[in-house]
């Protein structure tokens, strides 16, 4: 029999919620035959139907699509696109989605999934309110019955005017708690590690290991192909990461240690407490490390850990199925290399 795989948690749904855009939901698989082998760059066909009620329920809703997988056996399609779609009533019972495939493109549909709708797809529901009108009462009788039901709109504008003014008798002082936010710079030793970039606020930012997780390591599992962990720029490795990781257990290939899989299994304890949202970070994370190098190495050896080595470092963002790219940092150089090379690892968490 052959089989489909959805990456993840069995299916991904987003509910597109623009009040001129047509609702939709989103859909990814990973398409394998009777040999556990991956079905790529094949047109394959699709009915997708909407059950109420139970996985065995009444059909109200379906459409027939012919997407096509990629060199990873994944298929990425839209369903919603069809007549009566926009006129289900999300809130009204519970919803299954079931997908029929023939993996030749034709009607023969020899792969059968049948999977509840959770949460997610209920957002549609949620545009309902767009069509609520009149006045709405609200009665709270905890509310009603405390101090604060007694505010009227002239106490606030006392305050908005600063009409009241608390003054002081003898001997006595009015002192305010004011609490302020944690700011941070870069070169800090915090959060785990060393912070080497801070948003405008100082409230923000990423955090670097004050050592490598790796001398030497390669960036794929034991396979080459297309992960699609294309994000650059702050805060996008930990989802670059991520992507990684669920491509290689998808296709089975998560057996060894591999640069994505160290990131993310780490765990630092700084300061009495543990942090374990460590990931590889991107290539624009990557550079602005390097950029930052001499602060992070004085702060890192002064805490306890080491210096960047004059090699390169693995950034998360693939350049294409065979390639990642990586930084040198003797030279600041970033290149485009096999993802089978080894080189170093250093690891950084968001704050």
């Amino acid at each position: 029999m052959k089989r489909i795989f959805a990456i993840l948690a069995a299916v991904l749904l987003t509910a597109t919620l623009w009040a001129q855009s047509p609702e939709k939901m989103s859909y990814q698989a990973i398409i394998r035959n009777s040999s556990d082998q991956l079905v790529t760059n094949q047109a394959v066909r699709m009915q997708i139907s909407i059950l109420q009620g139970s996985a065995t329920g009444t059909t109200v809703y379906t459409e027939t699509q012919t997407p096509s997988t990629n060199a990873n056996g994944l298929i990425s399609i839209e369903i919603g696109g069809g007549t009566g779609f926009d006129t289900i009533n999300w809130g009204n019972s519970s919803y299954f989605i079931k997908t029929e495939t023939d993996p030749t493109g034709g009607t023969n549909y020899t792969i059968t999934g049948t999977s509840q709708l959770l949460s997610i797809p209920y957002a549609l529901h949620a545009k309902t309110a767009e069509i609520l009108t009149g006045t709405i009462t609200e009665t709270d009788p905890i509310f009603d019955s405390s101090v604060a039901a007694g505010i009227t709109d002239n106490d606030i504008s006392k305050w908005s005017s600063k009409q009241d003014i608390l003054t002081a008798g003898t001997g006595i002082d009015i002192t305010a708690n004011v609490v302020s936010a944690t700011t941070y710079s870069v070169g800090d030793f915090a959060l785990g590690g060393v912070i080497f970039w801070v948003d405008e606020t100082g409230q923000h930012g990423l955090v670097c290991a004050k050592q490598d997780q790796s001398s030497g390591i390669r960036w794929y599992a034991g396979s080459y192909g297309r992960t699609q962990a294309k994000g650059d720029g702050p805060f996008s490795g930990e989802m670059n990461t991520a992507i990684i990781i669920a491509a290689y257990l998808v296709i089975g290939d998560d057996l060894a240690n591999y640069a994505a899989s160290i990131c993310a299994g780490l765990q630092i304890t700084e300061g009495g407490k543990t942090y374990g949202d460590w990931y590889l970070p991107s290539k624009g994370e990557l550079n602005i490390m390097y950029q930052n190098k001499t602060i992070i190495n004085a702060t890192a050896t002064a805490n306890g850990g080491g210096s960047f080595a004059a090699s390169s470092y693995w950034s998360s963002s693939e350049f294409d199925p065979n390639l990642t790219t990586s930084q040198n940092f003797s030279t600041g150089v970033q290149n485009s290399n096999s993802k089978n090379n080894t080189f170093r690892v250093r690891a950084v968490r968001s704050f």
